[in-house]
């Protein structure tokens, strides 16, 4: 293990020098003075010495259309540099001057669109490298300008990105911070995501520079940081050998990482720093509301009160058919369910003075706010925090989903016409405004009543039995949202009996069981330590894992968040977790209920595919970061459900979270050890490990006489090359008398060759999650030995 450590941080070690290697020890192509490219002749170039990178025109209508931008593409035709972001028409050209040593991008008119402000350096040539480097130097040997150093919208391996440098794309911007951390930002005001170093190395950093490793490996280096401080992985690192991997600034306001193999011209997305799009201030312009079509985002109107800016481009925003200024009658605010005005810093009323929100009920976020004349829109969060945010006149942007538990509000003259759905323009026959809007509150009124009458009979009927001890908001949203309940203290201590029936504990909490005043049975999770957990944090993070549906996860049912107390409550499992059923106790009750073959397979294939679902199909990609046998519960069929998913989130610094994590024998991932973040190439390792688990019948990390006294993972896996496959299955499947079970050898095969696929060292060599699934399948084939 030692000498795997050593290993990973000579990695590191070399990755380092390899970045930060001298231009000079490159081969480069010489381009002399006066060298002119035109963009009528899109097949002239200037190419480095390996033809990996050139610089050209390129046509942003192909295949040969103007306008041209000059620009630095890879092998295929991927730009990754351009100079400005002003194109040309055909009688546009670039060149290098013979005399004042600058480089100078000229429309047909004449005009220079865009120079490398180099007149007077001493520039006496430039080269381009087989990194992609285009670079002026004086007396052939001092470089006074690079491309490197004025990046546009993209970041390459070999580069080296600092605190002066940003990438943009309109309106957005990305750059790295004098303390490690990286942002993106909308109009160079409003930062709507970054990525923090962990606490240890931010503090003193002195002059820390952003790098992307060849090997998709994004990480901050600094003379205070002993090897690097790694901020994400693309998720195909360390795999292929001819590929360029980059970072790059989209025009929807997005960072990711992509992949490209030389010569394709094709990307793929390995990265992205916000899963979700529409979590991007400013996608959809000014009024303009994001939401989904299927999973692609789009941009509609609130309502048929506003028209698109432009038709013909949605993302540029809306307007009001009628400026509030100009109304007829009077102002009145437009409702919209299920709907975010995305807020960050400076965008409220109050930023000047430090408020960003109010503590206020639902009529009074409204009603506020159209008597207040500063006041555009406003947002209130229906999560029991009774925040509003006020919204100013300028620029507003919003996000419509279903399970977003929020209201918001705009002002409009009357009448405010809804849309009846997302993305649905409702038509709306020319006629008297005023009977239009009588109908419409007529019917807005018999339903309200209707829903009233209801709830009160609801109310009424519930209060009057036993059930109804528990809050008429609970029983009314148990089955009939998909919306966590929030409980109080009293009432799950009350229910769990003073939290005397304790079911189990783990890294987070114990876990103990509970009946609800409904005489539903739950399991109730005490988190622990999490005092300091900001309440607006464990707020959205509840919302994420309880809007995460899968057959085999645990549902989150609710929570308690009140002072110091954080909870979760969950479905309840009869047959408790894995580890109770699979491994010898010396309990005969257990013991009797010993797991047959297709018990074990189904269930093996129950947890990979919970996993894939959190990996690669629900929107925000999670990584559990502790699969272990403890972690699978079982239901009353015996179907695996995975447990305690999105819970590493919670901790704020993580640093507790990692120490349990660690504390979980044979399951860790060896790269943790390193001080490597955990991927989902994590996950699929101690998916691995608990798969051979499931297969023995045995923990991987036991040792005894029997296996030598090595770790049962490595003796299984020196046994099954030796093809002593029944040496390596549970014994008790196999065995004697009435335990004897029918068992599908060809399964067993399967799962023990993927067992030690996904417990491969390197990240790079496991399978992903999904592929795992097709291989126990026998969909996909398995790739056999194990690449060591």
């Amino acid at each position: 293990m030692t000498l795997q450590i050593q290993s990973l941080l000579l990695l590191q070690l070399l990755s380092i020098v390899i970045l930060f290697l001298p231009t000079i020890l490159l081969a480069v192509t010489t381009i002399s003075p006066g060298s002119t490219l035109y963009a009528s002749n899109t097949s002239q170039i200037w190419s480095s010495p390996n033809n990996t990178f050139s610089f050209g025109f390129i046509p942003l209508n192909p295949p040969n259309s103007p306008p041209f931008l000059a620009a630095i593409v890879y092998s295929g035709g991927i730009p990754i540099w351009s100079a400005g972001t002003t194109p040309v028409d055909s009688a546009g050209y670039f060149q290098f001057h013979p005399t004042a040593g600058d480089l100078r991008l000229v429309n047909g008119s004449g005009h220079t669109v865009w120079n490398s402000s180099t007149v007077g350096l001493g520039v006496s040539s430039a080269s381009l490298d087989d990194h992609g480097n285009l670079v002026l130097m004086r007396n052939g040997a001092f470089p006074v300008w690079s491309s490197f150093d004025h990046p546009t919208d993209t970041i390459v391996p070999w580069q080296n990105f600092s605190t002066r440098n940003s990438l943009r794309n309109g309106l957005f911007s990305f750059g790295l911070l004098e303390y490690g951390n990286i942002t993106l930002k909308w109009d160079d005001t409003t930062v709507y995501w970054s990525r923090r170093l962990g606490s240890s190395h931010g503090e003193n950093l002195t002059s820390p520079s952003l790098g992307l490793l060849s090997n998709g490996t994004l990480s901050v280096f600094d003379r205070s940081i002993p090897g690097m401080a790694i901020i994400a992985y693309s998720n195909d690192h360390d795999e292929g050998s001819d590929m360029l991997r980059f970072l790059r600034l989209d025009n929807d306001g997005n960072l990711r990482i992509y992949s490209t193999a030389r010569g394709s011209g094709t990307l793929t997305v390995r990265w992205v720093a916000v899963e979700d799009q529409c979590r991007v201030f400013g996608y959809c312009g000014d009024m303009g509301i994001c939401s989904y079509n299927g999973t692609n985002p789009i941009c509609t109107c609130p309502s048929e009160n506003f028209e698109q800016v432009d038709p013909k481009d949605s993302r540029k925003g809306c307007q009001r058919k009628l400026k509030t200024e100009d109304c007829p009658g009077n102002l009145t605010m437009l409702v919209m369910e299920h709907t975010l005005f995305l807020t960050y810093p400076p965008q409220s009323i109050f930023a000047v003075e430090g408020s960003q929100v109010f503590f206020v009920g639902i009529s009074a976020c409204n009603s506020n706010c159209l008597v207040n004349p500063i006041c555009d829109a406003s947002t209130i969060l229906s999560d029991g925090t009774g925040m509003c945010y006020y919204k100013i006149p300028g620029f507003i942007t919003g996000y419509y989903n279903p399970a977003l538990p929020s209201t918001s509000y705009v002002k409009v003259c009357s009448p405010a016409v809804q849309n009846p759905l997302p993305y649905v323009q409702k038509v709306v026959r020319k006629g008297d405004g005023r009977m239009q809007a009588r109908a419409v509150s007529t019917v807005l009124l018999g339903s309200v009543l209707g829903w009233l009458a209801l709830v009160h009979t609801l109310w009424w009927w519930w209060s009057s039995t036993k059930v109804g001890r528990l809050s008429g908001k609970h029983a009314l949203l148990e089955y009939a949202s998909c919306a966590p309940i929030q409980f109080s203290y009293r009432e799950l201590q009350r229910s769990t009996k003073g939290f005397s029936d304790k079911l189990g504990s783990g890294g987070f909490g114990a876990v103990y069981r509970g009946t609800l005043a409904n005489r539903m049975v739950v399991a109730v999770k005490r988190l622990e330590e999490m005092e300091q957990q900001g309440e607006r944090q464990f707020r959205m993070q509840v919302a994420t894992i309880s809007s995460t549906h899968h057959l085999n996860l645990v549902r989150l049912i609710g929570f308690c968040c009140e002072g110091r107390h954080r909870l979760l409550v969950y479905e309840f499992m009869q047959n408790k977790s894995l580890d109770t059923c699979l491994f010898q106790t010396g309990d005969e009750k257990l013991e009797s209920k010993l797991l047959s073959w297709e018990s074990r397979f189904n269930i093996a294939l129950g947890i990979a595919r919970g996993i894939t679902y959190l990996h690669d199909e629900c929107r925000d990609c999670t990584v559990h970061c502790n699969i272990k046998p403890e972690n699978i519960l079982l239901d009353e069929n015996y179907t695996a459900k995975v447990s305690d998913f999105g819970l590493a989130k919670l901790d704020h610094h993580m640093h507790r979270t990692m120490t349990s994590v660690i504390g979980t024998r044979g399951y860790l991932a060896p790269e943790w050890l390193a001080n490597l973040p955990l991927t989902t190439k994590s996950d699929v390792y101690s998916f691995g490990m608990v798969l051979l688990e499931i297969v023995s019948g045995r923990r991987n990390f036991e040792v005894s006489a029997e296996t030598n006294w090595k770790r049962f993972s490595l003796w299984a896996y020196e046994e099954f090359e030796k093809g002593n496959v029944n040496g390596v299955l549970d014994g008790r499947l196999m065995g004697n008398h009435h335990h004897e079970m029918e068992v599908d050898m060809e399964e067993v095969v399967r799962a023990i060759q993927v067992s030690f696929l996904c417990i491969q060292e390197q990240p790079s060599r496991r399978p992903r999650i999904g592929k795992v699934v097709q291989m126990l399948q026998g969909i996909t084939r398995i790739d056999w030995p194990p690449v060591h």
